[in-house]
């Protein structure tokens, strides 16, 4: 009851700043989920590529179902797809498949870095008009009467500006907290795809040490 009761104090201002809050929940949510390390980028899904490229294990069949596998995979596989034209192509088709990656791991994040940034600016919107009301209070009693209740009346002009910040502050944590990660898995795409790339191109060998898993 509390609650409901702080947000018909804080006026219409909080619907705008409640919907961003569940938005933001959302977005925090399915991000997490989507930007797993085992669903983007696979442990050991290079070294078997590798170890394959090395058994000349691969086939049109294996590459589909590397593509499938996971975005990691889709950009290896592209690579291995255009592998006979020559590096530099191989790394132009790997960078485009990247980029269209980082894209979708991207998806929503500028909606919660708006919502990051409204958030407040809603709540001291819902102050100001607050504050407003309680001025006009004030002029039309001809003083400021009960000191009591304009404190009250201005403590409850404050609670939008409470509310935007309990929203936007979180939502700009996690808006660059998913930055970075998107940056340190961009940063591990690009290493195995240059490792793969090395190695078709007779650049680099394969680790020895590794088994050659199938």
């Amino acid at each position: 009851m509390r609650f409901l009761e702080l947000i018909m104090t804080g006026g219409w201002v909080m619907l705008p700043i409640i919907i961003c809050s569940i938005a933001a929940l959302a977005i925090i949510g399915e991000r997490f989920w989507a930007l797993r390390s085992k669903k983007i980028t696979p442990p050991d899904l290079t070294q078997q590529v590798l170890n394959r490229i090395r058994s000349n294990k691969f086939d049109r069949r294996k590459v589909n179902e590397l593509r499938e596998s996971s975005p990691l995979g889709r950009v290896l596989a592209t690579g291995l797809l255009n592998a006979k034209h020559g590096r530099a192509v191989m790394k132009e088709a790997i960078t485009e498949t990247a980029t269209h990656e980082i894209h979708e791991m991207s998806r929503f994040l500028n909606l919660l870095g708006s919502i990051a940034a409204i958030s407040p600016l809603l709540g001291l919107l819902g102050t100001v008009l607050g504050m407003i009301s309680v001025f006009n209070a004030i002029l039309l009693e001809g003083g400021p009467g009960n000191t009591a209740v304009l404190a009250g009346g201005i403590s409850e002009a404050l609670y939008t500006t409470a509310a935007g910040l309990l929203v936007g502050i979180p939502a700009l944590f996690f808006h660059r907290l998913f930055i970075r990660r998107i940056d340190e898995i961009v940063v591990a795409m690009e290493q195995d795809a240059l490792k793969v790339v090395d190695i078709v191109h007779g650049e680099r060998e394969a680790d020895p040490q590794r088994g050659s898993s199938s």
